[in-house]
C-alpha cells in the first residue's frame, strides 16, 4: 500500500514490501490517521465503483464481475466476430488497440440509430444494443444466494456501526451488483434503499428519511439500533425494475432492470428518476460540515459524480477526503500493470495538485479494496449479538 498526501511531502510512501523500517512505519502511522480522521467524521460518505467487486470469485477461484474489457470480449463472442466487425464500421468506431470502450461503441450505437437511413442495417445496430444491454445485466447479476462475501461485510462492520450519536454511514455505489445488501443480509444488517418495507417493495426518495429504533412493551423510550446504514445504487440495480405505471418496484426475476448502462451520455440518463433523488442526496451529503468522503474503486470517469466531489473539495473546508485505487501510482506494489491514473484522469490530477500545494483534507491510497478494508479503523467493538450470530453461521456450516 503506498501513501500520497501532504505529511508525506507530496512523495508516494510505501507501507509495505520494504526493507526500510522507519519509512514504512512512518507511512503506516499516517495511513492509520487519515483513515480513522475520515471514519470519525460526524457524517461519513463512501463512494464504490467496480473496484469494490474484482475480488469476489467463485468456489473455482475465478473473477465473477466483469471489467469493461470482458464485456467487449463478450458482445464481440455473443454476435459473431464478421458481424461485431460490420457494427464497429457502421457506426464509425475504430478503437486505439489496447484501448477497447464498449462505453463509448454503445453510445455510437445510439448516435448512429438515430442517423442512419438504412433501415436493415439500423436494425442490426438496434439488435446488437439489446444483446448487448442483456449480456450486461446477465454478466452483473453474478452472486448466488449462499455466497460469502467476507470483504464487503468486514468493510459495513468498520464503516456501518458508528455511534448512535452519529449520522447513519451513506454507501452510495455505481455498481448493479447486490454485494452489499447480500453482505449485510448474511451479517444481520438493516440496509435502508429507498425501498418500503411492504410487499411489493416499492422506491420513494422520502424513505431515506425513515430510521429503525427499538422500544419494548414496557417502556416510552425508544433507542436507535446499531447496524444500519443508507445504500445509494446511483446506476441502478440488477434488481429493480419499472411497471407501465411508472412505479420503481424490486424483482428478483425481472427481464428489463433498471440499469444506466455503460455509455458516454450517463450524465444525462442519471437525471431521470431515480437518479435524480440518488444524485441530490450525494450532493447534499458532500456539502455537509464534518463530513469523510472515502472513494473506494471508482476511476473518476464518469463527470457527473467526479465534478460534484471536486464542487465539494473547492467549496467545504471541512471536507476530508481519502481516494484509494491501485492504479493511482505507476509500477506500484497493488498496481503492477504500471497505470498512473492520478497523473492522467483530469479529475484525479486536480486532487493531486491540491495536495501538492498543501492541502491537507485529500490523502491517494494505492491500494485494492481487500487491501484497504483491514486498515479501516473498527470504532465501535464487535457486540454479543454479532458475536452470537456468527457463531450461529458456524455451526449451519458444520452441519
Amino acid at each position: 500500500m503506498q501513501l500520497y498526501n501532504q505529511s508525506t511531502g507530496s512523495e508516494w510512501k510505501i507501507d509495505i514490501d520494504t526493507t526500510d523500517a522507519e519509512p514504512k512505519e512512518i507511512a503506516k502511522k499516517e495511513i492509520d490517521k487519515a483513515l480513522l480522521e475520515l471514519v470519525g467524521c460526524e457524517n461519513l460518505v463512501v463512494l464504490t465503483g467496480l473496484g469494490t467487486s474484482l475480488h469476489v470469485e467463485d468456489i473455482l477461484g475465478q473473477r465473477l464481475a466483469p471489467t469493461m474489457w470482458d464485456l467487449w470480449s463478450a458482445a464481440k463472442d455473443a454476435v459473431g466476430e464478421h458481424e461485431f466487425d460490420n457494427i464497429l464500421k457502421s457506426v464509425n468506431y475504430t478503437p486505439d488497440d489496447g484501448q477497447e470502450n464498449i462505453e463509448e461503441l454503445l453510445t455510437n450505437c445510439k448516435i448512429a440509430i438515430d442517423f442512419i437511413d438504412d433501415s436493415e442495417e439500423t436494425e442490426e445496430i438496434n439488435s446488437f444494443v439489446v444483446i448487448t444491454e442483456k449480456l450486461i445485466h446477465d454478466k452483473c447479476n453474478f452472486l448466488e444466494p449462499d455466497m460469502e462475501l467476507g470483504v464487503h461485510a468486514d468493510f459495513l462492520r468498520r464503516t456501518a456501526r458508528r455511534s448512535n450519536q452519529k449520522i447513519r454511514a451513506k454507501i452510495f455505489t455505481t455498481n448493479y451488483d447486490q454485494c452489499f445488501e447480500q453482505a449485510g443480509n448474511q451479517n444481520g444488517y438493516v440496509v435502508i434503499d429507498g425501498f418500503s418495507h411492504s410487499l411489493p417493495q416499492t422506491f420513494d426518495s422520502s424513505y431515506f428519511e425513515y430510521d429503525i429504533v427499538s422500544r419494548d412493551n414496557f417502556s416510552k423510550a425508544s433507542n436507535y439500533i446499531e447496524n444500519v446504514f443508507h445504500l445509494y445504487k446511483l446506476h441502478g440495480s440488477v434488481d429493480w425494475e419499472r411497471t407501465t405505471e411508472g412505479r420503481i418496484l424490486k424483482s428478483e426475476n425481472t427481464l428489463k432492470p433498471i440499469m444506466v448502462y455503460p455509455r458516454n451520455n450517463k450524465y444525462e440518463m442519471a437525471f431521470e428518476p431515480p437518479y435524480l433523488e440518488m444524485m441530490a442526496a450525494f450532493q447534499s451529503a458532500l456539502k455537509k460540515p464534518n463530513t469523510g468522503l472515502l472513494v473506494v474503486g471508482f476511476g473518476f470517469n464518469d463527470n457527473h459524480l467526479a465534478e460534484p466531489i471536486l464542487s465539494a473539495v473547492r467549496s467545504n473546508l471541512n471536507l476530508k477526503m481519502v481516494v484509494c485505487d491501485p492504479s493511482l501510482m505507476p509500477n506500484g506494489v497493488s498496481s503492477p500493470l504500471g497505470k498512473d491514473t492520478s497523473s492522467i484522469n483530469p479529475h484525479l490530477k486536480k486532487l493531486k495538485k491540491l495536495i501538492d500545494l498543501g492541502d491537507p483534507r485529500i490523502s491517494l491510497l494505492n491500494c485494492t479494496f481487500e487491501e484497504l478494508v483491514p486498515y479501516v479503523p473498527d470504532m465501535v467493538a464487535q457486540d454479543e449479538r454479532e458475536k452470537h450470530l456468527q457463531r450461529i453461521q458456524l455451526m449451519q456450516v458444520e452441519d
